[in-house]
């Protein structure tokens, strides 16, 4: 990567070039002094970087591209599933335990019966619902699950007769107690046909008010009350940072109803769909994509490249960060897949998605597997929707009904008969209190999966690695870049006492990424190379009056490397664009952090895909450098341990000093430091518990080695490369000694 300094200047100057795109450690987001900005402003080189445009949002366009081969989608899809459980809260997965149903109150009609279910898929959050069996038929029976989505009162729903006549002379509907019952019409009509249907509810519906609607699908303003480190709500920055949010409880529930339908012996496990609408749609493709005991699925009005979802419900952060809807749908191949389209966001289903959808299912060799329609009407599951999936289901489960599939009228439940609560079982309450403790239990017990998870040989730390560090590399979003996706461009180049100094545009043309960085290159280089994070950017390796700073002078005259950045909001960016006091958000008017954080990465992951670039760009250059080391110091520090965790295998030595810091002391959601999941996974100790084999040399955080990074290092035979630093002063001296071991 450098040359020696008998060799040109010009080859020292793209060996520094490659060093360079360095990382985004910007950690303060001050602007930098004077001395790192090698241009004054109305000099400064022009550059452009996507980070600097307009978000995304729910409404954007979201096409999906087919993978080339089932092996290459293969890879893909591994990722996206393990993205949809990282947003939603369920990587790792939960526990498979005995659920304790409560079923009672059965009504027994001609053909069917129903009964009125329900349980605790964690504890105080319930899955409440009613379950459909065939009568006079064989079993074992299919199982359609089926949630509801957004219709007014969830199960108990009634469209009312006025409502139900316009339908039926539009077309939309035949008979008018199934218009008027449409979730009860789908659930009898599957049960005629042979199969069990358990119809639940979104939380907030009907008895699934152990989480208040106004919370999961109205929620707009952030609750003061409700948002500090202690006692926190949902959509605080505490629930964010333990990736707890109203989608992921709503996937909590699909699973555990999942789990429930799977172990009830008379249901055949090759035989289990989901079907919904709306909201219910959206639970359908997430949990047929995420859980391959869905053998069919069938979403009605949701599948799009448009809107991807407009309720909180429906929303989580990195749930969508470059990919959508349609890819989640693909994730269902090779198993069938049905979908409707109405007068809304899912109109050109057939012109945009589909085709796509039937290419990727011809690919994976079932071309027959997929199937969608537009019909007319607007946002609904009507009776020519509803005819639709009954047919898909008939054919795909093998029901041997004779087509058309007719529904036959029926006698529609109560809201008494369908209610799973009353005197003898009374519902559980559904206030603040109650939403804080079913989320500090459900943090509390995921906090207690990932410490089980804690490494004590090779074998449970590549488990632990697996979990804790795929769940990591989600929240970074990028894997480290291609040699081809980076370039430099060389703007000044100074010859100083002892070495020369490089500034230098860095670029990442997949992304479109742009880093200023300064580079000094010692005349008499060892082959070694310090990437320095500093909270004040690339100004960090410099005195005001322009010289060498003494940690920084002291590497370059023991002919050392030395890199050093402005990242997003440090420096040079700030004379392009001021730099926020708050994390940017999208024009959505709720202040809920997902509709931004589920389109777009957090600006700490921005920051750490710098500091990949130029690991990136130092590993592929022809003149390979000996070792590459990251130092971070304040906030930067976290950065570094955080690319490091990412990457671990690049790095030779890490040293940090975080100053202390730890994510859950953040409060404010639009703290430009927060990182949704970072708590969950173990805070800052949980990143330096994935730097091995890096050497590591820590201050800021602890006296002692702390026991997660302990077991790490041990599990791997590299405890003796861990060492603390744990005087107050001197510690970027200190860090600098270390460094000079390596």
């Amino acid at each position: 990567m450098f040359q020696n300094d008998d060799q040109f200047s010009m080859d020292r100057r793209s060996a520094l070039q490659n060093i360079g795109l360095a990382l985004l450690s910007a950690g303060v987001f001050q602007g930098a002094s004077r001395a790192g900005n090698v241009f004054a402003e109305d000099q400064l080189p022009a550059f452009d970087d996507s980070r600097l445009g307009e978000l995304k949002d729910l409404n954007g366009y979201f096409p999906f591209t087919p993978s080339e081969s089932p092996e290459a989608w293969e890879k893909r899809a591994e990722y996206v599933r393990r993205q949809i459980k990282v947003a939603a809260g369920v990587w790792p997965e939960p526990e498979n335990t005995k659920i304790n149903a409560t079923v009672h109150g059965k009504v027994d009609r001609d053909d069917y019966t129903v009964e009125k279910v329900f349980f605790e898929s964690s504890p105080g959050l319930y899955v409440t619902g009613n379950l459909y069996r065939p009568k006079g038929k064989q079993g074992p029976f299919p199982m359609v699950l089926s949630p509801h989505g957004h219709f007014a009162e969830g199960r108990f729903y009634d469209s009312g007769e006025k409502r139900v006549q316009a339908d039926i002379k539009a077309g939309a509907e035949k008979y008018e107690v199934g218009g008027r019952y449409p979730l009860q019409a789908r659930c009898v009509q599957l049960a005629r046909m042979g199969c069990m249907v358990f119809h639940y509810d979104m939380l907030g519906y009907a008895d699934g008010f152990c989480l208040s609607y106004d919370v999961i699908h109205r929620f707009a303003k952030q609750r003061l009350e409700m948002s500090s480190e202690k006692n926190w709500g949902l959509f605080s920055a505490q629930s964010e940072l333990r990736l707890i949010s109203a989608l992921g409880l709503q996937t909590l529930n699909s699973i555990r109803a999942l789990d429930w339908v799977s172990s009830l012996p008379e249901v055949d496990p090759q035989r289990i769909g989901i079907t919904g609408a709306s909201g219910g749609g959206t639970q359908t493709f997430i949990l047929a994509a995420i859980d391959n005991r869905i053998t069919a699925a069938f979403p009605a009005v949701m599948v799009s490249t448009a809107m991807q979802g407009g309720c909180t419900c429906e929303n989580a952060t990195y749930l969508r960060v470059d990919t959508g809807n349609i890819e989640f749908a693909a994730l269902v191949a090779p198993r069938p897949l049905g979908m409707t389209a109405a007068d809304d966001w899912t109109k050109e289903i057939e012109t945009k998605g589909l085709p796509e959808l039937k290419q990727h299912f011809k690919m994976m060799g079932v071309p027959e597997n997929v199937v969608g329609k537009y019909y007319p009407f607007p946002h609904n599951y009507n009776y020519v929707s509803r005819a639709m999936m009954y047919e898909f289901f008939n054919q795909h489960f093998k029901l041997g009904i004779k087509t058309p599939i007719i529904e036959a009228d029926f006698e529609p439940l109560t809201r008494e008969e369908l209610s799973v609560w009353n005197k003898k079982y009374p519902g559980p309450p559904g206030d603040e209190q109650s939403e804080i403790k079913i989320l500090h239990t459900l943090a509390r017990n995921n906090a207690r999966q990932i410490q089980e998870l804690t490494p004590h040989d090779q074998k449970s730390l590549a488990e632990y690695r697996r979990v804790v560090g795929g769940a990591f590399e989600v929240m970074v979003g990028r894997s480290l870049p291609g040699a081809d996706d980076l370039e430099a461009e060389q703007f000044s180049e100074e010859e100083k006492q002892g070495f020369r100094q490089y500034f230098t545009m860095i670029k990442n043309k997949r992304y479109g990424e742009a880093t200023p960085a300064l580079f000094l290159l010692p005349n008499q280089w060892n082959q070694k190379v310090v990437i320095w994070l500093d909270d004040k950017g690339k100004a960090g390796l410099l005195k005001q009056d322009g010289s060498l700073a003494a940690p920084i002078q002291r590497l370059v005259d023991a002919g050392t490397a030395v890199a050093g950045l402005d990242v997003l909001y440090q420096g040079d960016f700030n004379q392009k664009q001021p730099a926020p006091t708050e994390m940017p958000v999208v024009k959505n008017p709720r202040e809920f952090a997902g509709y931004t954080l589920g389109y777009n990465h957090p600006v700490f992951s921005k920051q750490i895909h710098d500091i990949l670039n130029v690991l990136s760009f130092s590993k592929h250059h022809e003149s390979n450098p000996q070792s590459i080391s990251l130092a971070g110091f304040g906030f930067s520090g976290v950065r570094a341990a955080a690319a490091c965790a990412h990457s671990p295998e690049l790095i030779s030595r890490l040293a940090v000093d975080t100053g202390g810091f730890r994510f859950t002391e953040i409060t404010n959601i639009r703290d430009l430091r927060l990182w949704p999941g970072a708590v969950k996974y173990g805070d800052v100790t949980g990143l330096l518990s994935l730097c091995e084999p890096a050497a590591l040399w820590m201050a800021g955080s602890s006296a002692t080695v702390p026991k997660l990074v302990q077991a790490t290092y041990n599990s791997a035979g590299l405890l003796n490369k861990v060492e603390v630093f744990h005087e107050s002063a001197n510690r970027e001296n200190a860090a600098v000694d270390w460094l000079l071991k390596g």
